[in-house]
């Protein structure tokens, strides 16, 4: 049924290879099928004007697609003078999906900007720039509590993302292009390693959805995110 062949509760093949910048403090290709995100978290000493004097630390990002990542070459927003809507709802997003899982008491008062990459694009950027996103940003704070710059570990708990849908009238984990570009429903979920929902995004795109297809949709997403904190773990501890 699956234009992949996968069975409607399967992932696409997982990889995350650590260490893959020199001067970042935390770095990572996530590899989610044929969607490759370069992640990489920055440390910095200072915060934003709004928090200064506050006690509290931050957690911010930045998204991007690089001109071929995708079927036609895109033009870098750089040269247009200013990122795209969508550009800027991935990126916030990509940020209140790694606050949630930080003690910004515990960080300090520092920031973390995590820069996500889109080196080619196959359906779920967004999903895999925030799994892959945590890598980095596991990775920049354990050269702050190696360092002894912070005392305790202000990571509370895995992030990761996955995209579920409705494809030819079946719930289906995972979605690639060609799924994405045809599902009837589309949904990204954000979830905790806990298993506690950060954010969801659902919509119909020309054929709604029920309560019971919608909670369908959440098994999936429960199922695919634990794979990938799976993933995740392997990653930063092997």
């Amino acid at each position: 049924m699956r234009p992949s062949g996968r069975n409607v509760d399967e992932m696409r093949a997982v990889s995350i290879e650590t260490d893959v910048t020199k001067h970042a403090e935390g770095s990572c290709m996530i590899r989610v099928g044929d969607t490759h995100v370069l992640c990489t978290a920055s440390l910095e000493p200072r915060v934003p004007p709004f928090l200064k004097n506050s006690g509290l630390g931050w957690v911010t990002a930045e998204y991007g697609m690089l001109p071929r990542s995708t079927g036609s070459r895109m033009r870098r927003e750089a040269t247009a003078g200013k990122q795209g809507g969508r550009t800027v709802e991935i990126q916030r997003l990509i940020g209140r999906s790694l606050r949630a899982g930080v003690d910004r008491v515990a960080l300090g008062e520092r920031q973390i900007t995590v820069d996500c990459d889109v080196i080619q694009a196959d359906g779920g950027t967004r999903c895999a720039a925030i799994t892959g996103g945590w890598v980095a940003l596991r990775l920049a704070v354990n050269k702050l509590l190696k360092a002894g710059d912070i005392t305790s570990d202000p990571l509370t708990d895995h992030v990761a993302a996955v995209s579920c849908g409705i494809y030819a009238g079946q719930p289906v984990l995972d979605l690639d292009y060609p799924e994405d570009s045809e599902a009837g429903v589309d949904g990204n979920f954000v979830v905790t390693g806990g298993g506690r929902l950060i954010e969801v995004q659902m919509s119909a795109e020309g054929a709604t959805f029920s309560r019971d297809e919608m909670d369908k949709l959440l098994g999936l997403a429960d199922k695919g995110v634990a794979e990938l904190v799976a993933a995740q773990k392997a990653a930063v501890e092997g």
